[in-house]
């Protein structure tokens, strides 16, 4: 058992499920007019526009999830060594990529940056 990865993991699901709450809670409910997916946005941006900026937003929660199982069962049971290495290398780089990311774009204002540093610091550490 690989403590820093299985804390990855549950960290990486937690930015995810906090990532969606609140997208839902503080950007996406004002776009809402009816139904599931907010399609208000004019004049700013087009139905469209505003729709696909939803999926995207949770798109990224889901593929977060992904890599979190993937980091859990990394951390949780054997894997071929080179396999195991070659993915936690992966994954570290791709978190540290979108912390410098997160950070950039928002001059470091947005928490998530920290929690990817985190997460990618944890990975790395393994």
């Amino acid at each position: 058992m690989n403590n820093p990865l299985l804390l990855a993991a549950a960290g990486l699901a937690l930015v995810g499920l906090i990532h969606s709450v609140l997208g839902e809670v503080l950007v996406f409910r004002t776009l809402r007019t009816h139904g599931l997916v907010p399609t208000a946005g004019y004049p700013v941006l087009r139905e469209r526009q505003v729709r696909i900026l939803w999926a995207s937003w949770h798109l990224v929660t889901v593929l977060g999830w992904a890599l979190s199982a993937l980091l859990w069962r990394l951390g949780s049971d054997p894997w071929e060594i080179d396999l195991a290495a070659w993915v936690a290398h992966t994954t570290t780089l791709a978190l540290l990529a979108c912390a410098l990311l997160v950070g950039f774009a928002t001059k470091g204002r947005h928490p998530a940056w920290c929690a990817l540093l985190v997460v990618s610091a944890l990975v790395g550490w393994r």
